[in-house]
This record gives C-alpha cells, structure tokens and sequence, in this order.
C-alpha cells in the first residue's frame, strides 16, 4: 500500500456567516484524502491545547490518517475566516497560532523516512527540509497554492519532484510558458489547477491538458485543489502517465466538491 506523509499547516475554516467550523489546511486535507482513495496517509503538524485543537485531532484520526506524530503545542489552533460567494470560498484572515513556530523533529525524520513521499505547501514552514528528506530516499511535493513565486515556493522548488499551482486568469500560452520556466527550477514535474478550466501540466518535454468533470449538486470549493493533488499522487506513484494521473485528480476533487467543507 502507498504510504504518503504529509507535513506543515493545519487550520479550522470558520465560516464567519454561519458560525460553522470545518476542519482543514493543505497537508491535512490531502492526507484525509489519500486516506478515501486507499492510501495510508499520515500528518505531521501543529495544533493547540484548546478545543479546536482536541477536535482537530479526533477527525483527522477518523478520517484513517495517522496522527502519532502530531504535536500539541500550548497555545491557540490555526484558524482562518472564510465566507462563501455564489458557491465558491473567500478566504479572509488567517489566524496561525501554534503553526506560527512549528518544525519537525529529528524523531519526524525517522518516521517519514518510511514514507514513499513527503507532501508540503507554502504555509507548511517545511519548504527548508525538503531536501534532506529527499537525500533519505522519500520523494517530495509541493504546492504554490496561487503564489508560485513566493519566496517560499522558490525555496522548495529545487527540491521538489511534483510542484503545484493554481492559475486560473492566465491563457494558456502564458500558462505554459510560466509551467516551462517553473520546471527549469527543478521537479520532475509541473501542474497548475485551473478551476473550470481543468489543468495544465508539464514534464520537460510535453505538455498536457485535462478539462473537469461536471458536478450536478455543488457544496463548496473548499479542498477541492488539494483532493485533485492527493489523486495525481497516488496515480503517480502508482506509475502512471502524466495524463492518467491528471484524471486521478480531476475524480477526486469532483467527489469533493459535492459537499459542504473540505472533508
């Protein structure tokens, strides 16, 4: 079974109109993920001595992601304030908490060295690590979110094997231009999300392009970027094509986006 640690930020979505509160963060949501398409899928984060924090624990446990290395830290859990526009989510303030000084570790190399690939994102504070835990054998990934050049992604870009973006403003020409120029950073390969124009993504030597699959009854966006990542990963690991593992993703977020929340 493919064993994938995901590393870095977590945070509860309160929804500031309804006063809901879900569960998320990239690494954690693409861990939960992982976990629905059969994969075992463990987090290394973050959370705080407060509710949210025992909470935050608890449903990602449920979710079969292993939490043995989770760290509770004295202090608040990451939050961030999102309010929901003609069905798709604004993110507002990010309030990091505990997040704001985590690190792994040296007792987290160990257990992610057991691991076929480490997954991180640009609030994740592991862009700095990835390269040791590419010399231990464990392949990487990353994602930008809609900011691959922040001085962040630039670090983790030569370190990373699968780099992702989202972009889904730029025509494709200049999309695949900025694809071209990201790859000369250093993964293996490069996949920019495009919302309702599906994706782009580039190998080095080709490019390719997958639209999306139509969604009769949507809940929100929330996640859905990060369930298309956790669904290329596994086909990538897998040993799929290119092509393949953009369809792996696109099902994945489809799931997703059916429901209110990330997971």
């Amino acid at each position: 079974m493919i064993r994938i640690a995901c590393m870095g930020d977590n945070c509860v979505d309160y929804y500031d109109e309804t006063k809901e509160a879900f569960y998320g963060g990239n690494p954690v949501n693409v861990a939960v993920y992982l976990s629905r398409m059969g994969a075992r899928a463990s987090y290394l984060g973050a959370v705080g001595t407060d509710s949210f924090g025992r909470e935050m624990k608890t449903a990602i446990a449920d979710k079969g992601v292993d939490v043995s290395h989770l760290q509770v830290c004295p202090g608040s859990t990451a939050l961030t304030h999102v309010t929901i526009k003609d069905g798709d989510r604004i993110l507002g303030d990010y309030e990091e908490g505990v997040m704001r000084t985590f690190s792994l570790r040296e007792e987290d190399y160990a257990f992610i060295k057991e691991h076929k690939m480490a997954v991180t994102g640009l609030w994740g504070h592991c862009e700095e690590v990835l390269g040791r835990i590419r010399s231990m054998g464990v392949m990487t990934a990353f994602d930008c979110a809609d900011r691959p050049d922040a001085p962040a992604a630039e670090r983790a870009a030569p370190d990373t094997d699968i780099l992702f973006f989202s972009d889904d403003e730029s025509t494709e020409d200049v999309l695949r231009k900025h694809l071209a120029r990201l790859f000369k950073k250093g993964p293996r390969v490069v996949v920019a999300t495009r919302g309702v124009k599906g994706s782009l993504a580039h190998d080095g030597k080709d490019f390719y392009e997958y639209g999306i699959i139509p969604c009769d009854e949507l809940g929100d966006t929330m996640g859905a970027g990060d369930s298309y990542i956790a669904g290329f990963l596994i086909a990538y690991l897998e040993g799929r094509g290119i092509r393949d593992c953009m369809q792996r993703g696109t099902l994945s977020s489809s799931v997703t986006l059916r429901y209110k929340g990330a997971w």
